[in-house]
């Protein structure tokens, strides 16, 4: 693969067209719905979910387009929680709803950002895409394998820009690391490795619950308890399900989904191109937060490649301590994330040459001595943003476009599922489907 770093990544691919049917399904092409956006427009977005998440996600929206003119501007807001969208239009001074259809009704809207719980991600996106909207989807990129195909499906058939909000593949450090690998600083890849962990008293997700809301709440504490629901199983209101919603599997794949996106997604990146994983294990189990949760608290996951590497990633929200984030190939071991904290900041990543294996070709091009590569320091979230408001101007493909979060989705995924079945599963590419024995090549 050519020398890529991470601009000319995004100067890549412009999206072009618009098929009128992909997947089976048939998309009606939203040009003459979408406003046609210069250089020296502001992009007019709003936000649908205002949790804590979409709240924080929001505003720096904002901040950006402070520190940026005719960069963008926040002009609405959605969530099913009255007491959200008062917060919301107070702090933002924006319109806000109950009824995200009425977002993407709006003819002055360019961009939503979509931060609801993960079983809405996928439905949402796809309408405002259906609208001629342009999405900043929070990860996970959805809650099915099925959704991920759609969400592959819309993007090419729409030509709408999609950044998945995984902020820190816009680190400098994964694309430093993606040149080393394709450079070939390691040799043949052999294997990656990555970690997330956490510990606290009260236990992983267990938010703040407001008593007084509910279906039945007055003013701003009216929940749509039925909305919020969707397409999950319909159950009685239960609090716990709504402000904790990531113990539970109807709407969420607990660590698998919420965190280890946060690694698949770089590794993606960082191994250049990015690659459907072949066979997939999860493993695990509730060991230590023994309460209403569904969803272990301690999760691993093993992804096996078609091109002969795999990836290993362990997770306990019982646990605070990191093992590296770094991939291992034949001739050298390139570290990433010495601390283990993908997602925070680094001003170096380190290649180690295998001494016992490296040839004298190796040696004349990278020398056989440990080599510390230093790594710009940015706010990884602004450049997020950024990178997705200049897509929006100029058709081109973001850091964390649909192709690169499909295979990360698709991983961690199969790992939930494979967790929950007990058992390995392999993935069909050419069907786009999770089979129980290998698909014949």
């Amino acid at each position: 693969m050519p020398e890529t770093n991470r601009r000319d990544f995004v100067k890549g691919a412009a999206i072009t067209g618009a098929a009128l049917a992909v997947g089976g399904r048939a998309w009606a092409v939203p040009s003459g719905q979408a406003r046609v956006i210069g250089a020296n427009d502001r992009i007019n977005v709003a936000v649908i979910g205002v949790g804590g998440r979409g709240f924080y996600v929001a505003e720096r929206f904002r901040r950006y387009g402070d520190q940026h003119p005719n960069s963008c501007q926040l002009v609405a807001a959605c969530d099913v929680y009255q007491k959200r969208v008062t917060a919301a239009k107070s702090a933002y001074k924006v319109d806000g709803t109950l009824d995200y259809r009425e977002i993407l009704e709006r003819k002055d809207v360019d961009a939503v950002i979509v931060a609801t719980p993960d079983h809405w991600h996928a439905k949402i996106a796809l309408a405002a895409m259906a609208k001629g909207k342009d999405v900043y989807l929070e990860k996970p990129m959805c809650h099915t394998i099925e959704e991920v195909k759609q969400l592959r499906d819309a993007v090419k058939a729409t030509g709408r820009v999609m950044q998945i909000g995984s902020q820190t593949t816009s680190a400098d450090q994964w694309w430093k690391a993606r040149k080393a690998l394709t450079d070939g600083m390691l040799g043949v890849q052999i294997m990656s490795q990555g970690s997330y962990h956490r510990n606290s008293v009260e236990g992983e997700w267990n938010w703040t619950i407001d008593k007084e809301a509910g279906p039945e709440g007055k003013g701003d504490d009216y929940l749509d308890w039925k909305t919020w629901l969707g397409a999950s199983p319909k159950r009685a209101y239960d609090a716990d399900r709504y402000f904790r919603f990531r113990k539970y599997w109807d709407y969420s794949g607990g660590i698998a989904t919420d965190l280890f996106f946060h690694v698949m997604a770089p590794m993606n990146i960082c191994w250049g191109e990015p690659e459907f994983p072949h066979r997939v294990v999860g493993s695990g189990g509730i060991y230590q937060f023994k309460d209403e949760r569904e969803v272990p608290d301690t999760f691993h996951l093993v992804a096996e490649y078609a091109k002969g590497y795999s990836v290993v990633l362990t997770s306990s929200m019982a646990n605070s301590q990191h093992i590296p984030g770094l991939i291992r190939g034949h001739l050298g071991t390139l570290i990433m994330v010495d601390h283990g904290m993908f997602e925070a900041a680094t001003d170096h990543i380190t290649v180690k040459p295998e001494g016992q294996t490296i040839t004298p070709d190796y040696k004349a091009k990278f020398g056989s001595d440990t080599v510390v590569i230093k790594v710009d320091q940015n706010d990884a979230m602004m450049d997020h943003i950024g990178n997705f408001l200049e897509c929006i101007k100029s058709r081109q493909q973001p850091r964390l476009n649909v192709e690169v979060a499909a295979r990360a989705q698709v991983a961690i995924t199969m790992s939930v599922l494979s967790y929950q079945q007990g058992k390995v599963l392999y993935f069909d590419e050419k069907n786009f489907k999770v089979v129980d024995k290998a698909p014949k090549a």
